[in-house]
């Protein structure tokens, strides 16, 4: 490995992790489970930081129960209904 590279590496490692993009999100109502083995959970949640009081609808894998605060990394896109 060249002098370079391992610079390049010490930087990035001290590069400060960014929390800002993440939205935090309470889950009002579990809607039921879907994926081919049932790992995945489509919930109804609340963006607690928007003002508007909006709900989008998330799949989430793993353990999950109402009024369960999740951060959320994106919030513009809706996951499909169940079926």
């Amino acid at each position: 490995m060249s002098t370079a590279a391992k610079n390049v590496t010490k930087a990035d490692e001290d590069a400060p992790v960014s929390t800002d993009s993440s939205k935090l999100a309470q889950v009002i109502k579990v809607i039921g489970r879907t994926g081919s083995r049932g790992g995945v959970t489509q919930v109804r949640t609340k963006i607690l930081e928007d003002a508007s009081e909006r709900s989008i609808i998330r799949n989430v894998k793993g353990p999950i129960k109402e009024n369960d605060i999740l951060a959320l990394m994106e919030t513009e896109r809706e996951a499909r209904r169940l079926r």
